[in-house]
């Protein structure tokens, strides 16, 4: 059954040469969305693999701005537990914690509220794609300064030629899809 809805998942995404630019092949989850059987694959495939590894010991889901979103509350809703946002600088109201990282053509910085997660609580970070891993690298330095444990890093597709699981350290990490 997994793998059945491993491969419907995989048959949704597609594939764009040359975008945004010249050289890239862009990985569109946006059929995935669209449909509800694939859409629900992947959250069961998220789900069932965070069951299977953490058990109980999750407290929040942290969803990655802005296709994390898009995952986060849904996979959090599927295992009964919170969840949080990490988003892009000056997006969110209140004390924040920040982080920034580094783009293809500069920095960027991410913020969580200072009271979104207490210390010694366990979270999983989602986010749609892991590229390089920067962002997931910075979103688990935001989860650190405020004292929390991040148990893991997931996303629907991970792009491995890219080797952004690396950037994670000791930090596991799962994909529901990888693509050279």
């Amino acid at each position: 059954m997994a793998e059945s809805e491993r491969e419907l998942v995989a048959r949704r995404i597609r594939s764009f040469p040359d975008f945004p630019i010249q050289g890239v092949l862009f990985r569109d989850i946006a059929p995935v969305l669209k449909d509800p059987d694939s859409f629900r694959a992947c959250i069961s495939l998220l789900a069932s693999h965070l069951k299977k590894t953490h058990g109980s010991k999750i407290d929040y889901i942290a969803g990655l701005d802005s296709r994390g979103f898009l995952f986060g509350p849904s996979l959090a809703q599927e295992l009964g537990v919170g969840c949080v946002l990490i988003r892009k600088q000056g997006k969110l109201p209140g004390p924040t914690v920040s982080a920034s990282y580094t783009l293809e053509y500069g920095k960027a910085e991410l913020e969580i509220q200072k009271d979104a997660v207490e210390p010694g609580q366990k979270v999983v970070i989602v986010d749609d794609l892991l590229a390089t891993g920067g962002t997931m690298r910075a979103a688990c330095e935001l989860l650190g300064q405020l004292g929390a444990e991040v148990l893991e890093c997931v996303s629907l597709v991970e792009l491995t030629s890219l080797k952004g699981r690396e950037r994670l350290g000791a930090v596991p990490f799962f994909s529901v899809v990888q693509y050279e």
